[in-house]
């Protein structure tokens, strides 16, 4: 147990924001700091840190709390072990005895496993140091690699003994169960025995964002044995090798100052750049991108260079994973490496300055490299040509900012020597059919709900419609469990019916927006909760709602009178009222709310370029409102002929 003090002693030090920021990258927004949330993808920052009050809290899911609480519901730490990591952190001593191997079975599982591969980390650090065979074998592959004693240190790289179970049986001496060993891979388990998993490998330790060891990658040095070169950890409880990047832990901070990720392949690549003053890079361990890794980056820039050596054929082969990174809205910018050169040689060649100038120098974005690298061999063979046109066309159809879209397919339509017209055709052929995708992983609207027109642009966070909030909040309280369509994403499923209350929520978070009158937030909120948790919601909830304000609302807005608009049709007595023509109303009542406030957005971005001429400010700036004015335009532009509705300039 920690005693009281200690722990009165960790929260009175903790500072919210420093701990925040290992894990997040935050700006300052007034008095306080703002961000993309770790425990949830979210385009636009919801998640606030307050250094006055000591909290967190994410408007987007909801999480929040102190440090304590950050850490515990981040790495998955129970609190005495979240105090313990906080401890480390501003180095406070923890006095507190040597876990037992009865303490460490009553731990929970996952704190077990990160218990064992602690105690692995130090075992096969002390091998390479202090073993003979370790010294001769492990430590002086290491110094032929030209790696320091400081990094070599800094990286915690070790050796495992080439022996049968030497690990093993090590770990259960000293108390270490079986079980867990075979949890974290570190031992196979079979019928004929157990066996060291990285026996006779230099190790090279996978540590997760607060420095843990989750897991470990070995690479084998004998040349005449059939096993695979590099070798990593399995899948665990603690170990997800989708999710996570060599070398982030050392990196995470060098990223958000210098607000740029360098992506390289393999571990040696990672120490060689450090070695040489480069801190910023990460590796993907030689697999492909995954959608995780890339969030990964997202949440300390977004700004991304990927090394490449000089093998053709090895760019050619990741080439499509890339446009994952692109379709997260990351700026990827791509550097070849001269011929022969991969990054670890060329680090140990060159200083940092040196590294850094040729970086510069020679990098490019990952569209242009990709357009220039095929088109060298397709230009004389139209079918090859076809086929890249194809390709790229792909590439630029996942960027979803529309601005750096325009500027691509200009960019290759001048390299391409094709109309920017056809281009533009092709790519609105495939997000709208990306879209169709997408739309049936979870609310699947029929054709009276799909739209043609972009996003509303992240930067238009600030805007207030009082009237349109107010109508979309009329329409939850009158008819939120009303079902406005079903739909079967397959012949043999049963119908999935959509209420408006799902359909409305899933439009307005779908771009990031949300309702500025607080009172429409509440409600808004609680629809959305009462749908997570399968519930519904009646009037009597909102009549009767402990908050006054809200209970006031609903019943002026449940009793006014044009809840019943009667629309009558020609040549008949027939009428509709409202709740029959749901199918209708709901989704133009919700296109007008994003029509308005881009309207109201643009009418600002206008003031502020008129504002920008007649102070005669820098031309960066210029550009930048006239990009944010153009966006927005281009947006409601779209809406309009989407919906038929007149534009005017």
């Amino acid at each position: 147990m920690i005693d009281y003090n200690t722990i009165q002693k960790i929260i009175d030090t903790a500072e919210i924001t420093e701990v925040v920021q290992d894990f997040v990258s935050l700006k300052k927004r007034g008095v306080n700091y703002l961000g993309l949330c770790p425990f949830h993808n979210e385009k636009t920052p919801s998640f606030t840190v307050s250094p006055s009050k000591g909290i967190y809290k994410c408007f987007g899911c909801g999480k929040g709390g102190n440090p304590v609480n950050f850490i515990m519901e981040h790495e998955h730490l129970g609190y005495p072990e979240a105090l313990k990591y906080l401890a480390k952190k501003y180095n406070i001593e923890v006095v507190e005895k040597e876990l037992t191997a009865e303490e460490i079975q009553e731990q929970n599982e996952r704190d077990s496993l990160l218990v064992v591969t602690k105690y692995a980390n130090t075992y096969f650090q002390e091998k390479l140091h202090k073993n003979t065979d370790g010294r001769a074998i492990g430590l002086s592959y290491f110094k032929e690699r030209g790696f320091r004693d400081d990094v070599i240190e800094k990286f915690e790289l070790g050796y495992s003994l080439d022996v049968k179970d030497a690990l093993t049986i090590a770990a259960k001496e000293k108390g270490y169960k079986l079980d867990f060993l075979e949890k974290t891979g570190l031992t196979i388990v079979n019928e004929n025995g157990n066996f060291d998993r990285f026996r006779g490998r230099v190790i090279f330790p996978i540590h997760g964002l607060s420095g843990n060891v989750i897991g470990f990658g070995g690479r084998i040095l004998k040349k005449d044995v059939k096993a695979a070169k590099y070798l990593n950890s399995p899948e665990s409880d603690i170990y997800h090798k989708s999710k996570v990047l060599y070398g982030m832990f050392f990196a995470k901070k060098s990223i958000t100052q210098l607000d740029k990720c360098y992506l390289v392949e393999g571990y040696t690549d990672v120490i060689s750049m450090h070695q040489a003053g480069i801190e910023n890079v990460v590796a993907s361990s030689g697999t492909s991108l995954t959608v995780d890794q890339i969030r990964l980056i997202k949440r300390f820039t977004p700004n991304v260079t990927i090394i490449y050596d000089g093998d053709a054929a090895g760019i050619k082969a990741s080439l499509r994973g890339i446009d994952l990174v692109l379709e997260q809205g990351l700026n990827v910018r791509v550097l070849l490496l001269p011929e022969g050169e991969d990054p670890d040689s060329f680090a140990k060649s060159h200083s940092a300055t040196e590294l850094i100038g040729f970086i510069e120098k020679n990098e490019e974005d990952f569209i242009t490299f990709k357009t220039r690298l095929l088109f060298n061999e397709a230009k004389n063979d139209p079918v090859k040509k076809a086929n890249l046109i194809s390709d790229i066309v792909r590439s630029i159809a996942v960027i979803p900012d529309t601005i750096i879209r325009t500027v691509y397919i200009k960019e290759c339509s001048d390299i391409l020597e094709i109309d920017e017209k056809v281009l533009y055709g092709e790519i609105n052929k495939i997000r709208r059919k990306n879209y169709d995708n997408e739309s049936k992983k979870g609310i699947s609207p029929d054709e009276n709900f799909k739209t043609a027109f972009p996003a509303v642009p992240s930067f238009v966070d600030d805007v207030y419609s009082e009237s349109q909030e107010k109508e979309i909040i009329r329409l939850l309280l009158h008819y939120g469990n009303h079902i406005l369509y079903s739909y079967q994403e397959d012949k043999y499923d049963e119908p999935r019916n959509v209420s408006v209350a799902e359909y409305t929520i899933h439009e307005i978070l779908n771009d990031d927006l949300e309702f500025k009158n607080l009172v429409y937030k509440q409600i808004f909120q609680e629809y959305l909760d009462a749908i997570n948790s399968e519930n519904t919601l009646d009037e009597k909830h909102f009549i009767y709602h402990p908050e006054p304000q809200i209970s006031k609302l609903a019943a002026d807005l449940l009793s006014s009178s044009y809840t019943l608009s009667k629309i009558f049709k020609k040549g008949g007595a027939h009428i509709e009222t409202e709740d029959m023509k749901l199918k209708q109303i709901v989704p133009e009542t919700i296109i007008a709310y994003k029509r308005k406030i881009l309207e109201i957005a643009q009418k600002d971005s206008s003031e502020k370029l008129k504002v920008a001429q007649e102070n005669k400010i820098s031309t960066e700036e210029m550009n930048s409102i006239q990009k944010e004015f153009m966006q927005i335009t281009s947006v409601i532009s779209a809406i309009s002929k989407d919906r038929g509705w007149v534009v005017f300039k």
